[in-house]
């Protein structure tokens, strides 16, 4: 199975989200199902089909959360002259002067807004193994882009 990188606060998420849905999701769940069943005819009752759509998502989203919970990783803050997951990098484009800041996280964790790009991603496995001072290019849509990295925390 594929390991699932997370940071201590997103595990921690994942644990709530995955015992509401199985407590709280399910009971309302059931409820929504006995009532729809209390109308009458299943084969044309829209409150029952729906309720069972609504059923299978839950459904599936535990299993998900299952699995990922179940794979986890907790990944923390390394402190290494390696770049690797749960590093924060500080990068310059070859052609700019401003530098840009990245974490690098699983893909559950991804957000390139706020600076967690996936381990995974193009950009993020480019920078895997790197050390400070070195040149990564990373290809894109445009074309390679150059990198330096300027430091690792």
């Amino acid at each position: 199975m594929e390991a699932h990188y997370l940071t201590k606060e997103r595990f921690q998420e994942l644990t709530t989200e995955l015992a509401d849905l199985r407590t709280n999701k399910r009971k309302d769940i059931a409820r929504t199902l006995e009532y729809a069943r209390s109308l009458g005819d299943l084969s044309e009752n829209a409150e029952y089909h729906q309720a069972r759509e609504d059923q299978a998502v839950i459904e599936d989203r535990i299993q998900t959360v299952e699995n990922i919970l179940k794979n986890a990783k907790i990944i923390e803050g390394h402190h290494s002259t390696v770049v690797e997951v749960g590093s924060t990098i500080v990068v310059k484009k070859n052609d700019e002067k401003d530098s840009h800041t990245f974490t690098i996280v699983g893909a559950d964790e991804s957000d390139f807004k706020s600076g967690k790009i996936s381990n995974t991603s193009p950009l993020g496995s480019a920078f895997l193994g790197k050390k400070k001072e070195d040149e990564v290019k990373v290809k894109t849509p445009k074309g390679t882009t150059k990198y330096k990295i300027v430091s690792i925390k």
